[in-house]
């Protein structure tokens, strides 16, 4: 996993709506939220989802865009986002390279990790949190985050 201090890898993916997403791009407006989960519709997922929904309008208030990463397809995202109204961006990592970049451990060696990182907008990794057991810890760490952040830069 890579670790605060540390530089976050651009990369370039693709939304729902088909446009490309570059990171290097949205840190030119934001601190990015980028979190890694396992899979569409799963309970800890949705949870974690529907939470960053429910927090979605604080984070942008303190100037931050989330963006949710699994390897599910463009289709499942879609579904998963109309379903739950998620206002933020999904993006699929369909042959996990991203996940790679990020250092993404796997549980149990088969289970897609959940980690979350706070990127700011110099790219450097500020918050990281790994657990795949307590989802909603991740939406809670990383508005701490970006309050602190926020301040700093006010």
């Amino acid at each position: 996993m890579l670790q605060p201090g540390e530089k976050a890898p651009d990369f370039k993916l693709l939304t729902t709506t088909g446009e490309l997403f570059q990171l290097s791009d949205k840190l030119r407006e934001n601190n990015v939220v980028l979190y890694f989960y396992p899979k569409d519709e799963t309970r800890g997922c949705t949870a974690q989802a529907c939470s960053f929904r429910d927090q979605y309008e604080i984070f942008k208030e303190q100037g931050a865009e989330v963006v949710g990463i699994s390897s599910d397809n463009m289709a499942s995202h879609q579904e998963f986002t109309n379903k739950h109204q998620l206002p933020f961006i999904l993006l699929s990592d369909n042959d996990g390279q991203v996940r790679k970049q990020y250092k993404v451990p796997r549980t149990l060696g088969l289970i897609p990790g959940r980690v979350t990182y706070v990127i700011d907008q110099q790219g450097v990794i500020r918050y990281a949190f790994n657990s795949l057991m307590k989802p909603l810890e991740h939406v809670n760490g990383a508005l701490n985050c970006i309050k602190e952040l926020q301040q700093k830069q006010a």
